[in-house]
């Protein structure tokens, strides 16, 4: 009797077309072109997990930097200054502050400004 991989190929075949569900024209209904598109798809996935990363980064950066020009601070000194007064929160956490809770992210801004005088004061005596 002749041996066939039926089963097993229709299991391997379902769950290849499974995973392109959604996916346009024959990228989801012709064997070789779905896992073409699903190689591809994650390549995809597995670099935009770290682009995202990225891109949050950069929006909590932009969001600091707003608040911190209504204070008449500039990002990098604001940051600096944090690392003075030895305030160690995140930048994820400081952006969410400076929209929800303005007070308290006017509070550090103020602990940051005194920290920069602070040091130029320090700086001034030893000249």
């Amino acid at each position: 009797m002749r041996t066939t991989i039926g089963h097993a190929r229709r299991q391997s075949k379902k769950r290849i077309f499974k995973a392109a569900k959604g996916f346009r024209g024959a990228r989801s209904k012709q064997l070789r072109t779905v896992k073409e598109t699903l190689l591809r798809a994650g390549a995809f996935a597995f670099r935009d997990r770290r682009v995202k990363k990225r891109e949050f980064r950069k929006l909590w950066i932009i969001r600091i930097n707003a608040a911190v020009h209504q204070h008449d601070m500039k990002y990098s000194d604001f940051m600096h200054a944090l690392k003075l007064s030895e305030i160690e929160l995140d930048r994820k956490t400081l952006s969410e502050m400076a929209i929800h809770d303005p007070a308290a992210f006017k509070a550090i801004c103020d602990q940051a400004k005194a920290a920069l005088v602070d040091k130029a004061a320090a700086l001034a005596a030893i000249a």
